[in-house]
């Protein structure tokens, strides 16, 4: 009887690094779990460029944290309040894991969905609101849910980090209230930074 072959995990690193901050070069492991993709070293470069490398007392929330590389890094640059929320269970305890290990006092893991987490906040007017879902079969349903409820919970002059394996435009984001800031693309990914759309 032959043995099963493995399936090969192509370009999925076991480990990923905060690249700035208090933290900086810190290793997050990366677990085998569907959809889990984390933000590549290079495209977090270029965010927190457009961000300013000083996030202190910036409130975020990274409502499909994954690895916690993005909120990791917004805290390893000062951020005052970091929310990690995580569905998937091996991933949730992980992110406690690794909290503890970096005595990560400014970070708190909430185990449960990322749309309802942005939606129990709404008003809140958080600084950073972190969008990186598992990249699926091309259904933008939750893309929306999360952008709309995303936008309901970051302050005026605030920011919404899209990440998606397509360009989403101008026009279908004046739609949820949206404007592009800036954006970029690596590979396959697509990422986005959002405003909130001035009041008319």
């Amino acid at each position: 009887m032959k043995k099963p072959v493995p399936r090969p995990t192509v370009n999925a690193p076991h480990e990923v690094r905060i690249i700035g901050g208090l933290w900086k070069r810190s290793k997050l492991p990366v677990v085998d779990r569907p959809g889990l993709r984390p933000t590549p070293a290079r495209v977090r470069e270029t965010l927190f460029n457009w961000l300013g490398q000083d996030l202190r007392g910036f409130r975020c929330i990274d409502a499909f944290a994954g690895t916690g590389a993005l909120g990791l890094e917004a805290a390893s640059r000062g951020a005052t309040e970091v929310v990690l929320v995580e569905q998937d269970p091996v991933l949730a305890r992980g992110l406690t894991a690794v909290r503890e290990r970096l005595k990560a006092d400014t970070v708190r893991v909430e185990r449960g969905d990322g749309v309802a987490a942005l939606l129990q906040r709404r008003g809140q007017g958080l600084d950073l609101v972190f969008l990186d879902p598992p990249f699926g079969d091309g259904n933008d349903e939750l893309y929306l849910a999360a952008l709309r409820a995303a936008r309901q919970c970051v302050r005026d002059e605030g920011f919404i980090y899209l990440e998606a394996p397509r360009a989403w435009g101008g026009d279908e984001l004046a739609q949820l209230g949206l404007q592009l800031h800036r954006d970029g693309k690596a590979g396959s990914v697509a990422f986005h930074l959002l405003r909130l759309l001035p009041a008319q």
